[in-house]
C-alpha cells in the first residue's frame, strides 16, 4: 500500500492539477487531494498526496522546500488524525456541574432591580 505525503505551507491560490504536475517529477500520482474550507471552497493550504510505489513516495518527499508561488512548500510523510474527545469539540466541557443559577455570562443570577 502506498504511503501518504503530507503538502503544507501552500499558496490559496494552488490547485490539485498543480500540484499533481509538481509531483509527477518524483512519479506517478495516484491520488491528490486539496483541502479546501467546505463553506466557501478556498484551499486550506495543504494537501495530501499518494504516490505510486514507495520508491517514488521517496522522490517526492525530496520535494520537501520546492518553492511554488513565492512559498517553500513542506512535504512529509502523512500522520493519521489524532482522535480528539467530543466534550472539547465546541470549547465545552462538563455541562452538568454548571451552577444552574448563573444566569449566564453578565453576572450571577437574576435580581430585581428596583
Amino acid at each position: 500500500m502506498a504511503k501518504r505525503l503530507f503538502i503544507g505551507n501552500l499558496p490559496y491560490s494552488t490547485t490539485a492539477q498543480d500540484l499533481e504536475q509538481l509531483f509527477a517529477q518524483a512519479g506517478t500520482v495516484a491520488s491528490m487531494t486539496l483541502i479546501t474550507d467546505k463553506f466557501s471552497g478556498q484551499s486550506k493550504g495543504f494537501a495530501f498526496a499518494e504516490m505510486s510505489s514507495d520508491e517514488e513516495f521517496e522522490n517526492a518527499l525530496k520535494l520537501n522546500g520546492h518553492e511554488l508561488d513565492g512559498r517553500q512548500i513542506v512535504v512529509n510523510e502523512a500522520r493519521p488524525r489524532e482522535e480528539r474527545p467530543q466534550s472539547d469539540r465546541f470549547g465545552g466541557g462538563n455541562r452538568d456541574n454548571r451552577d444552574r443559577r448563573s444566569g449566564g455570562g453578565f453576572g450571577g443570577a437574576k435580581r430585581n432591580r428596583w
